[in-house]
């Protein structure tokens, strides 16, 4: 597994990450059968190959139902093995003074850190934080002081839009961003890759299958989508059916990326997207290819708005 080094933090991360959202909650479209969450036995199966398939970031979040437990009944063992990355929700919704947003966020942290069996969080993030969120500087300041104490080492952000990713690329306090970027949704490379580098900020990429979009799944689609849905048989088409190897090469092509998540509860798919990455770039003619297709409406590359 080849390593990138995730902006100013120095940390080597491997370019292949697992997010485990699909371990904790049930997640994207129509996950049953095979996609269904797996039970103990092989949540313990899937984050141990994980670690001895080479990949050195597990991420999860407050919000991600079981998930953070189970990782740290998993993996407690094995914790210097791994860039531990957790989120803590942004609280933007709640009417709440700034001691008491402090304290919330101080509550979560704690809370995170108990079912991860471990004393300190690598990389935490604000979840899907709004730009209101990463302009007011309440929540990165109250993680800011518990990085001085030393139960955080990084702080960062998760965010939609080029709006949120540009304020806190520019406010010079996240060490790291959580963006979507995908051979679909390719905005970030108009502006946000290129100022993150510039800044130093570490860029984690999600959604780079858009949420099971870029997969099989993308038939379960409904017709209200229908640009989505024509882009992705494209892509499919292109792709010869392994949409997603394409997808994965596409964005490790990048690099201005550092790490690409992999959200999958399935050992067969984590397995393959390992592979994926091993076999390298794209070639120009098939980037060329891919950035000729698009979706006019981009509202529907966002999977917020699905009526699913």
């Amino acid at each position: 597994m080849n390593k990138r080094q995730l902006g100013r933090t120095g940390l080597q991360v491997s370019e292949i990450s697992l997010g485990t959202v699909e371990l904790g909650m049930d997640y994207g479209i129509a996950p049953v059968g095979a996609d269904a969450r797996p039970d103990a036995a092989g949540a313990e199966r899937l984050l141990n190959r994980a670690l001895d398939l080479g990949i050195n970031v597990i991420d999860t979040a407050r919000l991600y139902g079981e998930s953070e437990a189970i990782i740290g009944r998993v993996l407690s063992g094995r914790r210097r093995e791994f860039v531990l990355a957790s989120k803590v929700p942004s609280f933007h919704t709640e009417d709440l003074t700034a001691g008491e947003l402090r304290a919330r966020v101080r509550s979560s942290v704690e809370e995170s850190l108990r079912a991860l069996r471990t004393d300190v969080i690598d990389l935490m993030m604000i979840h899907s934080a709004p730009s209101e969120v990463i302009l007011g500087g309440e929540v990165i300041g109250a993680l800011e002081e518990l990085r001085d104490e030393g139960s955080i080492r990084f702080v960062g952000a998760s965010v939609y839009g080029e709006e949120a990713a540009l304020l806190a690329i520019r406010s010079g306090r996240y060490d790291a961003l959580q963006i979507a970027y995908n051979l679909l949704d390719r905005r970030p490379e108009k502006q946000v890759l290129a100022e993150a580098q510039t800044a130093g900020v570490g860029i984690v990429v999600r959604s780079v299958l858009l949420k099971g979009a870029l997969t099989h799944r993308w038939r379960q689609l409904p017709e209200s989508l229908v640009g989505l849905r024509s882009a992705a048989a494209r892509v499919e088409e292109l792709a010869d059916g392994e949409t997603a190897e394409l997808a994965y090469r596409y964005v490790l092509h990048n690099p201005l990326v550092h790490t690409a998540l992999v959200g999958t509860c399935r050992l067969d798919e984590l397995e393959s997207t390992v592979r994926y990455a091993s076999r390298g770039p794209l070639a120009e003619e098939v980037t060329s290819q891919i950035r000729a297709i698009s979706v006019g409406d981009e509202a529907q590359l966002n999977p917020g708005t699905w009526p699913l």
